[in-house]
């Protein structure tokens, strides 16, 4: 109760008004968390150390599985290719090109953000549940129709395709590794894709935040190489998820939609998850 008291008032003084304190989002009090700390969370170099770090920490279940977990037997059971050994060998390249990316991109980026970019103005108030959970699946429908119109055109392009997308498609086994092993072009484009769809729908910077995790994650789990009971493909609506992206590095002109299903099926590119040999890099 005290903690709540503490709330309201610190509320009070950023100019909510005692109605609006009697019906608080149920996110306040881990948005509270970022209000106190705005010196940092209101910096420019906050969104990209948010998506970086949980970059990372996304890779780490899937890679300790590939690498540690290849022999337990549910592990084996719900691998998308059993018979494909994900090993330092196979890995190494994209692992090298991905940290590349980083310091040779990314993080000019992160510096020119600081310098140019004015910080961010925190509301006082948390977003609604239910929009926060909606804008999450919009920016992600946005996003993906950026993304596959940008795919089909890589790919449709000979040009394009041989000096940009093909640099992806190095590798027709996929493994987490892979997600971002990218041309600086297509680098540069996804991570364009991905801030302006929340910016589009004017989210709130907590749901702006969190969908960097949520994007960073879905991701890294298309192109992880399992499909585990819980994957995302199992429970998002209209979702492809890893089988689809998997059938899509074996066949690259199908199953162009990064994220959904309906463009696929629409311009007829779907192609079902039923091929059990693919040939490994």
């Amino acid at each position: 109760m005290d903690q709540w008291k503490v709330l309201l008032g610190s509320l009070n003084q950023s100019g909510v008004t005692d109605e609006d304190a009697e019906n608080l989002p149920l996110l306040q009090p881990i948005w509270e968390l970022f209000l106190r700390n705005s010196a940092y969370t209101g910096s420019p170099l906050f969104p990209i150390v948010v998506g970086v770090l949980s970059f990372f920490a996304c890779l780490v279940p899937y890679s300790f599985l590939d690498y540690f977990g290849r022999d337990w037997d549910w592990v084996r059971r719900c691998k998308i290719q059993p018979d494909v050994t994900v090993t330092w060998k196979v890995t190494r390249q994209a692992i090298a090109l991905t940290c590349w990316n980083q310091v040779l991109y990314v993080l000019p980026v992160s510096v020119a953000q600081c310098v140019w970019t004015p910080e961010t103005s925190l509301p006082a108030l948390a977003p609604g549940v239910i929009e926060f959970v909606w804008h999450h699946y919009a920016a992600l429908v946005v996003m993906d129709a950026m993304f596959y119109a940008w795919h089909v055109v890589h790919h449709h392009n000979r040009f394009l395709y041989r000096h940009v997308h093909s640099v992806h498609h190095t590798y027709h086994t996929i493994n987490c590794w892979v997600v971002q092993y990218l041309h600086p072009w297509e680098l540069i484009c996804v991570g364009l894709f991905g801030t302006v769809a929340p910016w589009v729908l004017r989210c709130h910077p907590l749901t702006t935040w969190s969908f960097m995790v949520f994007l960073n994650f879905l991701s890294i789990d298309e192109h992880c190489g399992y499909s585990f009971p819980l994957a995302p493909h199992n429970w998002i609506p209209f979702y492809g998820g890893a089988l689809k992206h998997d059938m899509h590095h074996f066949k690259p002109l199908t199953n162009l939609q990064p994220y959904f299903i309906w463009f696929d099926h629409l311009f007829d590119n779907h192609q079902p998850a039923d091929l059990k040999t693919r040939p490994t890099k």
